[in-house]
């Protein structure tokens, strides 16, 4: 049976006796002392004491040993035991009795004074559950994301060798160490850095063609926190929320998590189906519509340019929101990028949301969204609850990384590498998959959308192809009763790797 002490009494049979002599327990077993911490040795002391005094393992009334017994205990000086009692004293745990000696406190009434037997693992712990109930939500469960593989296909993300990392931070120390920006290391606007929206709306009226000024522009911490904010302020519980067929898993998340009713429609080769949306709004009130129409998310297809203006005539029609997201409209192979929907909406009825999380790097948490000023004036007062104002600092350098044309240049050079990336990978799947998948090749964007022999088992491929260092993330295979696809990255990958990457899925595929 496992020792326990107690410092309030000693154990007889199945009762406590309280002892008025001063405790005679072993301190060295409650207190450990290391000489390697920048904390002071009679602060360690103090706060280790507290710390038992508020585990109810040393009670009120409790007499401390004398200074001289517990220095030759916890072999250290008599004034470093001083100096903690003063410490405990100091902050009200402990009381000095003349003549007597020094004892914890009493505070008052105690809701439970019974009496803990203590132990290291007892001390140092911490709860691993709360005390109480709460709300937990299936909805909010996430997938692990951490592998030790060595390649990845995943959701479409960019190549972070290729980021022009010197002359940002060449451009970020500049920011630090010039006084006239001490400015940025205080509150500042909520809707962001002023000189950052300025220069990101001139950005975004020449390449997206939008006709917007700095108090249309809300800074975010990526099209995540975008999407968030956008469901929280304009979705109520039971509002109907129209996405497509398949879409986005964590906007769902979001329009699910603030109270939307989600309503699924058909999406071809042209986009989501403007047809079915149009026989809803016959019937029912429909509040957003979410849409990412530069390469819908996950198929990758381009919404028509059609479809886009009997969407936006449908929207002032019917009254619901369009929440566009253009989470990489900087990617584009064939031909000039579409404008978005909200270079042509002219009654307020979008809301538009980007980031250079894709254009540059996922770390840059660097969002934007979009819309009429009355929307962007109190989604910064929501904004403020969350997320008090942007990382003004990187904002700032991002701001003049866009004045001098370092970010244009650098998609510039990107696009020209991706494009040939998208090339290799999809003569590799041609090549050595062909006659277990069938894809487009994609106008843009850094994915391909595969669609796979029904007869495979999609998640024993993702098994074989870890076992030869390739993750194949669970989130991005799609097999249902009706499909059976995957969305597959290559922006990630140089030609070298993607080779390596497509002749791994091959063995995986003929060992599943």
């Amino acid at each position: 049976m496992d020792q326990k002490y107690y410092l309030a009494g000693e154990l007889i049979g199945t009762s406590f006796k309280f002892m008025s002599s001063p405790v005679q327990i072993p301190f060295q077993s409650v207190i450990r002392i290391d000489r390697l911490l920048d904390r002071p040795v009679y602060l360690q002391i103090a706060h280790q004491m507290i710390n038992a005094i508020q585990r109810g393992v040393l009670l009120p009334g409790v007499q401390l040993p004398g200074t001289r017994s517990l220095a030759i205990d916890l072999e250290v000086h008599r004034k470093t035991i001083i100096a903690a009692y003063d410490e405990l004293d100091a902050q009200g745990w402990t009381e000095i009795r003349p003549n007597k000696g020094t004892f914890v406190r009493n505070k008052g009434p105690q809701e439970n004074t019974a009496l803990q037997p203590y132990d290291e693992k007892f001390l140092t712990s911490y709860p691993a559950e709360t005390g109480y109930r709460f709300k937990q939500s299936i909805l909010l469960d996430v997938l692990p994301v951490t592998t030790s593989a060595k390649l990845e296909f995943n959701d479409g993300l960019p190549d972070i060798r290729l980021l022009p990392l010197e002359r940002l931070s060449k451009v970020y120390g500049g920011i630090l160490k010039s006084k006239t920006n001490y400015k940025h290391f205080g509150y500042s606007h909520v809707e962001g850095n002023e000189y950052f929206r300025e220069t990101l709306a001139q950005y975004l009226n020449n390449t997206r063609g939008l006709h917007i000024n700095k108090n249309n522009i809300l800074t975010t911490r990526g099209i995540h926190m975008s999407i968030y904010m956008a469901s929280s302020m304009l979705i109520e519980p039971g509002d109907l929320v129209i996405v497509g067929d398949l879409s986005y898993y964590l906007a769902n998340m979001c329009f699910q998590q603030s109270g939307g009713k989600i309503i699924a429609v058909p999406v071809d080769k042209d986009g989501i189906s403007v047809a079915a949306i149009r026989e809803l709004c016959k019937t029912k009130k429909i509040r957003m519509l979410y849409l990412t129409p530069h390469h819908h998310y996950p198929t990758t297809v381009t919404l028509s340019a059609e479809r886009r203006v009997e969407l936006l005539q449908l929207a002032q029609l019917h009254g619901f929101i369009i929440l566009e997201d253009d989470y990489d409209y900087d990617f584009h192979y064939n031909g000039n990028s579409v404008l978005p929907l909200a270079s042509a909406d002219t009654n307020g009825m979008v809301v538009y949301i980007g980031s250079f999380c894709k254009s540059l790097a996922p770390g840059f948490r660097s969002g934007y969204l979009i819309a009429p000023e009355n929307l962007i004036r109190e989604m910064a007062k929501f904004r403020r609850l969350v997320d008090r104002q942007g990382d003004m600092l990187m904002e700032q350098a991002l701001a003049e990384l866009l004045e001098e044309k370092e970010i244009q240049r650098h998609l510039k050079k990107a696009v020209k590498i991706y494009q040939e990336r998208r090339d290799v990978f999809t003569e590799l799947l041609q090549n050595e998959l062909g006659e277990e998948l069938s894809f487009a090749s994609p106008p843009g964007g850094l994915s391909v959308w595969t669609k796979w022999n029904p007869q495979l088992n999609l998640m024993r491929i993702s098994k074989n192809c870890l076992k030869r260092n390739l993750h194949l993330p669970q989130e991005l295979l799609y097999q249902t009763d009706n499909f059976t696809a995957m969305r597959l990255g290559f922006g990630n990958l140089s030609t070298e790797e993607l080779e390596e990457a497509v002749h791994i899925l091959s063995l995986a595929v003929k060992e599943s």
